[in-house]
């Protein structure tokens, strides 16, 4: 099956296939896993152990996806008072991340059960540019594989890569910040299968319902955007990208 980020990478075309596949087939995720990050089976529990590690008691404001996958994280974030940044899906708004937290929402009778819901978060979290934003402490980010010693991918299409980039040119993701991902076990692949590229983000922790894996990665941290491995479709889509090459070039 194909989907919209086909083509860029094959070896992790296939990889991500061979993974919805198998999350298909063992009953192993919520609704059909493919094209997306799977909402997989254990993500309430894996959550659950995310917010016992030390990486997140000390976290006040958080950067998670907005999946499926990842409701839990982002409920147990608003619950837990801290402050909660969601990308805008496909980054299409200048204003391209949306801040939430539990007393906002208290304010408009809104509940941290319905907030947690990426289209919900949307309409009732204010929208933000990364001059509103506060330094992020911990990151969490979808996957459809990971590797134990680091290596991830998403569904393809860069977004997470991008994002990070963009939150540390903005000195709001610092060279230490932890990043993090809740999977299946059935995600967690081979190291040899996650070739990292040098845009690519490593990840610092994976949480599952069973177990914690502290990755203590060895791949380089990307220093920033590189230019070289964005797409013409992702500068044409992607408004805060063409701001970035104005200011720079201003």
């Amino acid at each position: 099956m194909k989907t919209d980020w086909t083509g860029y990478h094959q070896e992790k075309d296939q990889l991500r296939a061979e993974i919805w596949s198998l999350l298909k087939h063992q009953a192993a995720s919520i609704g059909d896993p493919f094209g997306h990050i799977p909402n997989f089976v254990g993500a309430q529990l894996a959550a659950e152990r995310l917010a016992t590690l030390p990486i997140w008691q000390q976290a006040k404001t958080i950067k998670c996806n907005p999946d499926s996958a990842q409701i839990p994280v982002r409920m147990r974030a608003l619950q837990d008072g801290k402050r909660l940044y969601m990308a805008v899906p496909r980054l299409t708004d200048d204003r391209c991340f949306v801040e939430l937290n539990a007393e906002d929402l208290q304010g408009q009778n809104i509940s941290i059960a319905e907030s947690a819901i990426a289209r919900k978060a949307l309409a009732c979290g204010k929208l933000v540019s990364f001059a509103e934003m506060e330094p992020i402490d911990l990151v969490i980010v979808g996957c459809v594989a990971a590797g134990r010693h680091g290596g991830r991918t998403g569904k393809g299409a860069g977004f997470a890569d991008l994002e990070l980039a963009m939150l540390q040119e903005f000195g709001l993701v610092q060279i230490d910040t932890p990043i993090v991902t809740t999977v299946h076990p059935l995600q967690i692949v081979e190291d040899l299968r996650l070739p990292m590229q040098a845009h690519d983000w490593a990840l610092n922790w994976i949480v599952t319902a069973e177990e914690v894996i502290e990755t203590n990665t060895i791949y380089r941290r990307p220093i920033g955007l590189n230019w070289d491995s964005i797409r013409p479709e992702q500068l044409e889509q992607i408004p805060i990208l063409r701001e970035i090459v104005g200011a720079g070039s201003a």
